[in-house]
């Protein structure tokens, strides 16, 4: 949560009721983001220098952090999201 992180380049966002949808065209992986908060977060991590700015800024409660740390971690490892940040 205090590591800067944003959207890989090739990664394409579509918003939904439920959340999103995340694509990625290189690797052609397709991911759900089942909540409008985590959405909320990951549109926030490019303008913040860290997952827990970013958390904040998006109103998300701090006693939930945890459970966002899980789906970034979740998504940082199929290569939806990369650390540092991204133009």
């Amino acid at each position: 949560m205090d590591r800067a992180w944003a959207l890989h380049p090739q990664v394409s966002v579509r918003p939904e009721a439920f959340g999103a949808l995340l694509y990625h065209f290189g690797t052609r992986r397709l991911s759900f983001l089942k909540e409008p908060g985590l959405l909320a977060l990951v549109q926030a991590l490019p303008a913040h220098p860290s997952a827990r700015a970013a958390a904040a800024a998006a109103g998300l409660p701090a006693a939930q952090l945890d459970r966002y740390q899980r789906a970034l971690a979740t998504l940082a490892a199929s290569h939806m999201i990369v650390e540092g940040k991204q133009a």
